[in-house]
């Protein structure tokens, strides 16, 4: 598991490629499935990719590739409009249904943290993540992480000694939709680390045949069931991040989620350069992925045990040998990079034909 870190290879650079779902602007990076070695040792948690980097492509067209959200952000705004009322309590009516003033709305996000965090009843880590009911701890609060929910819907009113009741969405989606609609799921917002907390009736399985408490992203409906009856004359206030749907043009890689925008209005084929995290290799079944390098892992293994055992002396005498054995295997790799030229603005051509047109022909 040092290699990745210590040296990035050209033989781990590869492509990771995916399928964008519409309406979902935000993707985890994928994730090895556990592996069981002997003794039933559970090996988990390790990204498939170190990381990503240009080119960039959305349906073969190259597009921008951040990692830098300020810029990211600055160039393709989030844009939330003003409160809108949508309704207005009555001191008895808990149950709701209305619509957000903006859709298709663009949907929470539940990041990685959080599904690893606890994965009981969410597997596998593909987005989008649905399930029939929040995993829910002993003190009735959903237990996933507070700080690992992105939500894109907000709904809120003032209660009569003037607190504020919050809803919004979880990133979490309705297994059971129908006519192929995203559904979220929504819950009420609290502290951190674990203080959300799912809506009346939205930890029982059996009441998701039905879509209480969740909000239609492509419609804009809401069907709710708040904690507490809204007061009498209090406007129900509803906000949700709102992008004309697209072919996506940019993409911003940060906190292990790649967001898109504009979000995808229908299937389009993402493909990114990515270095791969050799994990597949751990099992002491597979083979070393290259022969290469059975020396340099080697001496890295004896590193690791005379360091753990506390043989200074012995660990003194490999590390020259260690060293060499890296420079070797980084010298492989070095001659890869080091075959092209670095380009510049006078190196390379402009675009399609070297001038951008596409089947324009020669003559």
């Amino acid at each position: 598991m040092d290699v990745d870190a210590r040296m990035q290879l050209f033989d781990f650079k590869t492509k990771y490629q995916f399928q964008t779902t519409p309406g979902i602007d935000q993707y985890n990076i994928p994730m090895y499935n556990v592996q069981v070695e002997p003794g039933s040792q559970n090996i988990a948690s390790f990204p498939v990719y170190q990381g990503f980097l240009d080119p960039c492509f959305v349906n073969g067209i190259q597009v921008s590739l951040n990692t830098r959200h300020e810029g990211f952000w600055n160039l393709w705004p989030n844009y939330i409009q003003a409160l809108q009322p949508v309704a207005v309590g009555d001191g008895v009516t808990d149950t709701f249904t209305f619509s957000i003033p903006f859709f298709p709305a663009i949907p929470g996000h539940l990041d990685i943290t959080g599904i690893l965090a606890n994965t009981g009843g969410i597997a596998p880590i593909q987005d989008p993540i649905f399930t029939t009911a929040f995993p829910v701890n002993s003190m009735g609060n959903i237990s996933l992480p507070t700080t690992s929910f992105y939500p894109g819907v907000f709904i809120s009113y003032l209660n009569s000694n003037g607190s504020n009741t919050v809803i919004t969405d979880s990133g979490l989606f309705l297994s059971t939709g129908t006519n192929q609609q995203l559904y979220g799921l929504l819950m009420q917002s609290g502290n951190a680390p674990f203080g959300n907390q799912p809506l009346s009736n939205s930890s029982l399985p059996n009441q998701y045949s039905t879509t209480v408490n969740t909000v239609n992203y492509n419609t804009g409906v809401v069907n709710v069931t708040f904690p507490t009856a809204p007061p009498a004359g209090v406007n129900i206030q509803a906000q949700c991040y709102f992008y004309e749907q697209g072919i996506p043009r940019a993409l911003l890689f940060n906190n292990n989620t790649i967001t898109m925008r504009p979000p995808p209005n229908t299937q389009y084929l993402v493909e990114l350069d990515a270095y791969l995290t050799p994990a597949a290799f751990l099992s002491t079944s597979q083979a070393v992925p290259f022969g290469y390098m059975s020396e340099y892992i080697a001496r890295g293994a004896a590193r690791k045990l005379l360091s753990d055992t506390g043989d200074i002396e012995q660990f003194q005498f490999y590390e020259p040998l260690f060293k060499e054995q890296e420079l070797l295997v980084w010298k492989r790799s070095q001659r890869q990079f080091t075959a092209v030229r670095t380009p510049t603005i006078f190196s390379e051509y402009g675009g399609q034909n070297g001038t951008n047109i596409i089947g324009a022909g020669t003559n």
